[in-house]
């Protein structure tokens, strides 16, 4: 426990060990100057202060804050080339300073993998250890020992105090035993279960631990509602539940993924959608006059209305907007089936995303008609409305795309949005996209 106070600073020595050395090696001419020495260094740790890279929690692993080394490698970047402009150093090779970044940022990578591998392993030894007990049995005893007992998180569980005398071996006694077995046992952190303790027993367990220098740790009674996307804000010193905090309510994850599919939509929208379309109008011409463009009235993010463009793969219809696509539809084209085999169909909707009304990768929009019917027969449908509708989703490559024949094909495809409205990363966009690609090319049962 002594030496763990020294994990942080080692940590920021070691990474100015590999910047400085990196720099060193690579740009001595423009680095061996104390200015340039001074303003690197500084930049780097600003940076880290400013992202509060180096604090970090007992719980936390390689994936937990990812994006907080992403955000320091981003930053020192741009303080990197800032210096360029400040010490009127002209850029030779762009491409050599970006691959000595890229270097440098994957060694600093390598140095965060090895660190949490040591750490982990020397926890698994029973190094840098907390030894914790509860106070008070409720059903979240259970979820909580799944915690404790993950060795490399370095908790050991002593067990429980519950006034209900209990057969189970880590029973330790009533409530009132705690605090004699307290002061005999080397016990770190205690958690307490409020829903089985009064009130004048908090204020004196909170009061004995202060005086003997335990840390207290409240489980609120919750009332079994707590979900994985809950979280607790402060007004004043009032702890409030917030039932679903989002990782896309962020500023950083909304900056992140408008970029990308900024970026992304451009790239389609530019170099496959400017040849693409015309060929299609061509094509679709001569076998069924009419728009390039089919339109229709969608709901996107907290049920705003957006219209939704797709190639136009049907012939025009007074239904168009009420009936959903079956297998065998005889209102498809020919072409029009290539086109929705194939999901080019979808494609001019990187208009949609470019317009901002849409993403790459979210849940799937439907129409305004089977929104309605949905939020009313799927428990927390609109929970997907949260975010932007997408391209693609989590629920398209898992199978549950096109037609829903079935009560179970919506309340999964339901399922899987939320859990990507829970959980969502850009690496996890990044994989959807792939298989989405993949489907394409491999064709999809249900693309019809």
């Amino acid at each position: 426990m002594k030496r763990s106070a020294l994990i942080i600073p080692i940590s920021i020595l070691i990474h100015l060990l590999i910047v400085n050395g990196f720099l060193l090696w690579f740009i001595p001419g423009l680095y061996l100057n104390l200015n340039s020495i001074l303003f690197y260094n500084t930049a780097w740790l600003l940076s880290a202060y400013a992202i509060d890279y180096y604090p970090t929690s007992r719980k936390e692993r390689f994936f937990t804050n990812i994006h907080k080394p992403l955000q320091l490698y981003v930053l020192f970047s741009l303080a990197y080339f800032a210096w360029f402009s400040l010490s009127h150093t002209p850029i030779a090779d762009l491409g050599y300073h970006t691959g000595f970044l890229l270097g440098m940022f994957g060694s600093l990578l390598v140095y965060r993998i090895l660190f949490y591998y040591a750490r982990a392993r020397y926890r698994e030894e029973g190094g840098n250890a907390v030894n914790v007990v509860v106070i008070g049995r409720d059903r979240n005893l259970k979820k909580i020992r799944k915690v404790f007992d993950e060795p490399d998180l370095g908790y050991r569980y002593l067990g429980y105090f519950d006034n209900a005398h209990s057969p189970s071996p880590t029973y330790l006694g009533k409530v009132e035993e705690a605090f004699s077995y307290m002061r005999k046992q080397d016990v770190h952190e205690v958690f307490c279960m409020a829903s089985r303790l009064s009130q004048p027993q908090l204020f004196n367990l909170m009061a004995f631990a202060d005086n003997n220098l335990k840390k207290l740790k409240i489980i609120p009674d919750n009332k079994e509602i707590f979900t994985r996307a809950m979280s607790i804000e402060l007004f004043e010193n009032i702890p409030v539940l917030n039932l679903r905090e989002l990782p896309l309510e962020t500023h950083y994850a909304k900056i992140v993924k408008r970029s990308f599919d900024v970026v992304f939509s451009s790239l389609v929208i530019i170099f496959i959608l400017s040849w693409l379309s015309p060929l299609i109008f061509i094509l679709m011409q001569k076998e069924s006059p009419g728009p390039l463009f089919f339109k229709q009235r969608r709901h996107g993010v907290n049920k705003r209305v957006f219209w939704c463009y797709k190639f136009r793969s049907m012939i025009t219809t007074e239904d168009a907007d009420k009936k959903m696509m079956t297998k065998n539809d005889n209102r498809v084209t020919r072409l029009g089936r290539i086109l929705r085999r194939t999901s080019i169909d979808e494609l001019p909707q990187f208009f949609n995303v470019f317009l901002g009304d849409m993403s790459v990768v979210g849940p799937r929009p439907h129409m305004e008609l089977h929104t309605e019917q949905y939020q009313s027969s799927v428990d927390k449908y609109l929970v997907r409305h949260f975010v932007k509708p997408g391209i693609t989703g989590l629920a398209q490559i898992r199978g549950y795309r096109g037609e829903i024949t079935e009560q179970s094909d919506i309340v999964n495809r339901t399922r899987l949005d939320i859990f990507y409205v829970e959980k969502w990363s850009l690496w996890l966009d990044v994989k959807i996209i792939a298989k989405t690609v993949l489907n394409a090319v491999e064709g999809e049962e249900k693309a019809y």
